[in-house]
């Protein structure tokens, strides 16, 4: 693993640009150490830890800002949209704190913002300003900037932004756009592929010099980034004039450099799954090894609550890799998901169930929230994904996740047993169905089957081909309202009379005794007929 020191806020500031972030009122430098980004929400308890940057949604006014940051005096900065309202109490309150006001430009969206920090922010990825390149994406983008001397996007097959450099407010606003939205804006692909420049540059191994002749436009240089005969990705130089030799030279070095670090980032990135899907396993079964297991997560000394997430079985999909396929990418957007709740969360796929362990402060009715979070997960994914979640209670200590993990999986089951999709339950709501559910285990485990007047009753209806075991549970249903149960089960209530009396007759069911009735419900519910 490789342990390098995290961004700063001045790096961030310096990599982003005045285009998108400007400082407003400063407490002096911006060395301050930025560990996360965090969205303020008017409604949500404010938890900013220290160094997180605060995107201060829907902030405005002097009075308000001051306001949010003396509620949120270890961060590294907040962010506001501009014009940045600050006068003298601002600015006494960011030297006061030591917390710095930016401003966002106005073009920008908070997804934008917030996608696009995050990035800068994975794995450290932002090495300090007077350090050479770490062999990361960001700062092989920073050091092909400064051999080309201009300003520099890497690119997947997919034109989506992988990594840029700084120095993009140098650049058109197209370009400003792309690494805004992480993603080269439609109508610029359009272009390019109309033009042939895709194919230009994809059946090249050499850079290609693209002049795009339109207003307020900078031409492109651009070299793919290739794996043998695959196509990784490309480098785009935003110039005014074609490269030099020289220059040509350096981008197609760059494109070998960055070649072997897509494929190294590609191994990792298993790598990386696969450990967290041990660690996260050896947390939820419990054991001697959970504590150091839950440190290396950073969960150790968290309030827990775990989630467990599983696509609902498609008939119709034969594929296995396929199934798996669509089982990780689940997993992914989970993780992305809680992440964003909160900074220490974790998920990772167990078998075919994607578990997630949600660190929540104590401030009452845990479950309640985590099955909000789940919620809005699933309605976020619900379009490409139709699953179920289940929802376990909170874990107060790391020797209670196991039994956490245990409630989430008995909820997802009773979710199952009922047929549904895109519902989630919390284990307290659905707890006497789960135990139905295990005594249906142990009387299947020891070949149990109904006895007594329920007995009697599945009997005579396998031999004569009547329903009277489906009129028994429509009028215990019904808590014996004959009108109701007969229309359960679509026949005239004088008709349910009859079958009730011949099934009394039958079976040598007293109705009126409320054990006989519960043993007959029970046998129902445990033994499915």
């Amino acid at each position: 693993m490789r342990n390098r020191p995290r961004a700063s806020l001045g790096r961030i500031l310096q990599d982003l640009g005045t285009t998108v972030l400007d400082v407003a009122a400063s407490p002096g430098d911006l060395d301050a150490e930025v560990t996360g980004v965090h969205i303020f929400d008017p409604l949500d308890e404010l938890i900013v830890p220290t160094g997180g940057i605060l995107l201060a949604v829907g902030v405005r006014g002097a009075a308000e800002i001051c306001s949010l940051i003396e509620r949120a005096p270890a961060a590294a900065g907040v962010v506001v949209k501009l014009p940045v309202d600050v006068d003298e109490q601002v600015r006494a309150t960011v030297l006061e704190t030591g917390v710095a006001v930016l401003g966002l430009t106005r073009a920008a969206s908070w997804a934008q913002v917030a996608a696009l920090l995050r990035s800068l922010l994975a794995e450290a990825d932002l090495a300090e300003p007077e350090q050479g390149p770490q062999g990361d994406l960001f700062s092989l983008a920073n050091a092909v900037c400064a051999l080309l001397d201009a300003p520099v996007t890497i690119e997947d097959r997919s034109s989506r932004v992988l990594a840029f450099s700084g120095r993009q407010d140098e650049a058109d606003p197209g370009r400003v756009e792309t690494v805004l939205g992480r993603q080269v804006p439609e109508r610029y692909l359009r272009m390019l592929d109309e033009r042939g420049f895709f194919k230009q540059l994809y059946q090249s191994r050499a850079p290609v010099y693209m002049e795009l002749e339109d207003e307020g436009v900078i031409n492109r240089a651009a070299v793919a980034v290739r794996s043998g005969d695959e196509i990784l990705g490309s480098i785009w130089v935003a110039v005014r004039e074609p490269l030099s030799e020289q220059r040509q030279r350096a981008l197609a070095d760059a494109a070998k450099i960055v070649a072997l670090q897509l494929l190294r980032e590609r191994a990792g990135a298993d790598t990386q799954r696969r450990l967290r899907a041990d660690l996260l396993s050896t947390v939820l079964a419990g054991g001697g090894d959970a504590p150091e297991a839950a440190g290396r997560l950073g969960i150790a000394t968290a309030r827990l609550c775990v989630l467990a997430a599983q696509l609902v079985p498609d008939d119709t999909a034969a594929d296995p890799a396929r199934g798996e396929s669509d089982r990780q990418r689940f997993c992914d957007a989970l993780a992305l998901h809680v992440a964003a709740i909160h900074p220490k969360a974790a998920a990772a796929l167990v078998g075919s169930v994607a578990y997630a362990v949600l660190p929540l402060h104590s401030i009452g009715d845990e479950e309640a929230r985590a099955v909000r979070v789940a919620e809005s997960f699933l309605a976020r994914v619900g379009p490409r994904h139709a699953a179920n979640i289940g929802v376990g209670r909170l874990a107060a200590n790391l020797s209670q996740v196991a039994r956490s993990r245990a409630d989430a999986d008995r909820a997802l089951r009773v979710l199952g047993a009922r047929g549904t999709t895109g519902q989630v339950a919390g284990y307290t709501t659905v707890h006497f169905e789960s135990l139905l559910l295990q005594v249906a285990d142990v009387a299947a485990a020891e070949e149990q089957t109904p006895t007594g007047p329920y007995q009697r009753l599945l009997d005579h209806d396998a031999e004569h081909g009547t329903e009277l075991a489906p009129t028994l549970r429509a009028y215990l249903d019904a808590f014996g309202d004959v009108n109701a149960a007969s229309a359960q089960v679509h026949v005239h209530a004088n008709t349910f009379r009859y079958r009730l009396k011949r099934l009394v007759e039958i079976s040598g069911l007293d109705l009126s005794d409320p054990d006989a009735r519960l043993t007959a419900m029970l046998q129902m519910r445990i033994f499915g007929r």
